[in-house]
């Protein structure tokens, strides 16, 4: 592994011809920090380096990965699991794809090493359904760490032991959420649970669960190899190293980055190639579809977790997706809010129907049949579905609906009273 560039820590292996080889990820290093950590270290001497890196959970929440490991029962007298949420449903995001396709021994290697720590013996990865590719390589390094005894029995000629199975979810959005995952995994239906108690005393089959994703663990090994301070520097004061940035929408050239959790979102998009054929920008996501947009002046805005909280969006999976000037906002939030009436599992009904609700009223007005009285009304079932529910599905549809509303409110407001967009040309309704 190369630590001496810092923008290609994960991001070296994707450009790389077969290396999610096993042959080949040995000879950059691969298991080596496995081997150490095993070898030589015990397992709290681990979890320090990770509490020092200041690294966050970098699938949604940011919750910091070494305080997580610490709520976790050591003496509880039952086993404990590890769940790798490797679902990735949220709109936007597309990295931890690339880390399955092209790294899947980084992963195994991070899971190893997480595993060893905490004393875990059993792990789950979660593969969202559709990622059929990145089963089939997991499955394939699956074999072939066993085969060499990076997995199994007696790892590396110890007492530790380790078995990793692949799950193939079914396509639902809402299994992305921790309980609902566990859930799923136990045969039943993905319900989002009640909390507390939290996964991490009652989790997997009434257990001690540590629920982390792809691109967290993946980077417990360039952890190990430079210290946990090296890679807390990389970052910001609270949110340590670098992340992976599934950058799409109107830029020249959209793909997964590998930045720092400091890097503003204005140098983000210019990394990308800066807004397509040579137009203006107008809006920002930058955490996923969950997350509220951002202006054309927000985007001097670090990154990290943080800096995002503090003017009303959030970090979440890294998804950014940008807009031009002539995108209209109110069919963007349609496709948004359609996407959550859907994906609604219709446990709580400030969810199921309030997100319904709301895609049913945006689409009149893009039919030409809005109301005046319309815009509030979205307005106060937004406002009403926020921290009503049992999970974050329904916060996670009144962010982007009430910033859409807030920022934009002039294209609605035209869109309401003249019945066709204020930015396209394109003739009033939708397909479906």
């Amino acid at each position: 592994m190369n630590p001496t560039n810092r923008l290609n820590l994960i991001s070296q292996f994707f450009s790389l011809t077969d290396a999610h080889m096993l042959s080949v990820y040995e000879k950059l290093g691969g298991y080596e920090m496995a081997k150490k950590a095993i070898r030589e270290m015990k397992p709290d001497a681990v979890e320090a380096e990770v509490r020092k890196s200041k690294l966050r959970g970098l699938g949604g929440a940011g919750f910091a990965s070494g305080v997580k490991w610490s709520f976790v029962p050591r003496d509880s007298g039952k086993p404990i699991y590890l769940t790798v949420n490797a679902d990735e449903g949220e709109p936007g995001t597309f990295k931890d794809r690339y880390v399955m396709e092209r790294a899947p021994h980084l992963l195994l290697e991070g899971i190893l090493i997480c595993a060893y720590a905490m004393g875990i013996h059993k792990v789950y990865i979660y593969v969202r359904g559709e990622y059929l590719g990145p089963i089939q390589r997991l499955r394939e390094a699956i074999d072939e760490a066993v085969a060499k005894n990076y997995l199994g029995e007696k790892i590396l000629g110890t007492n530790f032991n380790l078995e990793v199975v692949v799950h193939q979810g079914a396509g639902a959005y809402i299994c992305g959420e921790e309980t609902a995952l566990l859930e799923s995994l136990e045969g039943k239906k993905g319900f989002p649970r009640l909390k507390p108690p939290f996964p991490a005393v009652v989790g997997l089959y009434g257990c001690p669960t540590l629920i982390h994703n792809v691109e967290t663990l993946s980077y417990l090994p360039f952890i190990l190899q430079e210290g946990g301070d090296w890679f807390a520097g990389l970052g910001t004061e609270t949110s340590g190293g670098m992340r992976l940035y599934s950058v799409s929408g109107h830029v020249e050239r959209p793909g997964v980055y590998e930045r720092s959790m400091g890097i503003t979102l204005r140098q983000l998009i210019e990394d990308a190639g800066g807004v397509w054929r040579g137009r203006k920008l107008k809006a920002v996501v930058p955490g996923g579809l969950s997350a509220a947009v951002l202006t054309a002046d927000e985007i001097d805005v670090t990154m990290d977790f943080d800096s995002l909280r503090k003017i009303g969006s959030m970090g979440g999976s890294g998804g950014v997706m940008v807009m031009d000037e002539k995108t209209c906002m109110v069919r963007a939030l349609y496709t948004t809010m359609r996407f959550f009436g859907h994906e609604s599992c219709g446990q709580c009904s400030p969810c199921r129907e309030g997100t319904g609700w709301v895609a049913r009223i945006l689409k009149r007005i893009l039919d030409g049949e809005g109301r005046v009285e319309d815009i509030d009304r979205l307005i106060d079932i937004g406002q009403f579905m926020g921290g009503t529910t049992i999970c974050a599905l329904a916060d996670g549809a009144q962010m982007p609906l009430l910033s859409y509303l807030k920022k934009f409110r002039s294209e609605f407001d035209y869109y309401v009273k003249h019945g066709c967009s204020l930015v396209e040309s394109e003739p009033a309704g939708v397909s479906n």
